[in-house]
């Protein structure tokens, strides 16, 4: 039997623009650190929006080589906590701008699919939060009040609702019409041949050492080989960046994995509600959730998360090998068509976890001209995209409509995760694990 790929998606990175290193002094009008979607979002409305104006990328690898090409696919409204909870965090008519701008990232990225001919693996069709546990019902009923008195758009289905949808016996869920599934490979690598057209230049296997102010404006970039001072930077570095020492809080590398199948039969492929294209998350944290893909095929990510600092390499692999076992199990369990399908990709990727569910997009403390995007907490296929045209809009001095939102901020709460903390933090991301695992 041929042994799946270990490490590989199941979609691989498209033609790049040329991404020599960095070596030298390299100067620019606006410094991108981080090819990601958000860093390539924002270099793009910039390019755009202000023709001229010379702007640098730069990765610590290339385009799509982060989460944002490691992703499952999954393109569906989220942002920040749960509706109730952000009701009564931020109050109802914030938690209705919150859930409404997340709607509106969803858009943003399907118009800029069109606008860009991204159609590899692009389905459009709902996505339903729904649960098997009894538990976890309480949890969607809350939530389906929430938006009910909020008025906003998600209905609840029943139990024989979704089954006309799907041959697994969930219980209940909500349904959010505005979703899809894509291959977020090829949209981050499309940006960035969109942003290379319009004179954005590109530099590659560049990791950022170091940030500064600038001398009289702006910031000095410091890179393995070279130097880049630019009048204004946006560092979309995620996690990245408490090596680099910003001060923007606690934003927690956590890894998270997926596996993906051959081609599925076609009576599985249509009883996992393939011909509509809905992609199913369960509702408990962590739980594991399943989208199918336009070959036939289906992708599986959740039931285990790592926090993978001061793990060795050899403990690291151990943790993988038995997060992508369980959810090959996982996946052979929800349907008897699938007892023998075989997995043929298993890749694990890290995402920016923050301690109170919020992403942190703002000026940094310290470093004029210098913003931060990150801590999308897993919720960053559409919401990278948005943080990154309202940055360039910050950037461009436009004005946000409607004023800022809870996660245009500086600084996420800061949290010791080093030493005893290390430690607590990792048995507690591994209880909920092993929680999320039994109810599935």
């Amino acid at each position: 039997m041929t042994r799946p790929l270990a490490g590989a998606p199941a979609w691989e990175p498209a033609d790049v623009p040329a991404q020599p290193p960095l070596h030298g002094v390299v100067t620019a009008d606006v410094a991108v650190v981080g090819a990601g979607l958000a860093g390539l979002a924002c270099a793009y409305h910039l390019a755009d929006r202000a023709p001229g104006l010379d702007i640098a990328v730069v990765d610590a690898e290339r385009p799509a080589a982060g989460a944002s090409g490691r992703g499952t696919g999954l393109l569906g409204p989220r942002a920040g906590p749960a509706i109730d909870r952000a009701v009564r965090r931020f109050g109802p008519v914030t938690a209705r701008r919150m859930h409404l701008a997340s709607v509106h990232a969803v858009d943003q990225v399907l118009d800029l699919c069109a606008l860009l001919d991204v159609r590899c693996g692009l389905r459009t069709g709902a996505q339903v939060v729904a649960t098997r546990s009894p538990g976890h019902l309480a949890a969607l009923t809350r939530q389906a009040k929430a938006y009910q008195a909020l008025d906003l758009d998600v209905p609840v289905l029943s139990g024989a609702a979704i089954r006309t949808r799907i041959g697994v016996p969930y219980t209940a869920g909500l349904l959010h019409r505005v979703a899809a599934t894509l291959d977020p490979a090829a949209l981050t690598c499309a940006l960035a041949r969109a942003c290379a057209a319009k004179g954005v230049r590109f530099y590659g296997h560049s990791p950022l050492r170091a940030v500064h102010p600038g001398d009289l404006v702006g910031a000095e970039l410091v890179f393995p080989h070279g130097r880049l001072h630019a009048g204004q930077a946006v560092l979309a570095v995620n996690s990245a960046a408490r090596e680099v020492g910003l001060p923007v809080g606690t934003v927690l590398p956590l890894e998270v994995y997926a596996v993906a199948t051959a081609p599925v039969g076609a009576e599985a492929y249509a009883a996992l509600g393939g011909r509509a294209g809905d992609a199913f998350v369960d509702a408990a944290p962590m739980a594991p959730y399943f989208r199918l893909l336009p070959d036939g095929g289906l992708v599986a990510g959740g039931g285990t998360v790592t926090a993978p600092a001061g793990l060795d390499a050899v403990r690291l692999d151990a943790v993988r090998e038995r997060a992508w076992s369980w959810l090959g199990r996982w996946v052979r369990r929800l349907h008897p068509d699938l007892s023998d399908v075989r997995v043929v990709h298993r890749w694990s990727g890290r995402v920016g976890m923050t301690f109170d569910g919020l992403p942190v997009v703002g000026p940094v403390h310290g470093l004029p001209d210098v913003w931060y995007i990150g801590g999308c907490c897993g919720h960053g296929l559409a919401m990278s995209v948005a943080h990154g045209a309202h940055v360039a809009g910050a950037l461009l001095g436009e004005p946000e409509p409607g004023g800022p939102l809870p996660w245009h901020r500086s600084q996420a709460p800061r949290v010791p995760v080093d030493g005893p903390g290390r430690l607590l933090l990792r048995g507690y991301v591994n209880t909920l694990g092993r929680a999320a695992r039994r109810r599935c």
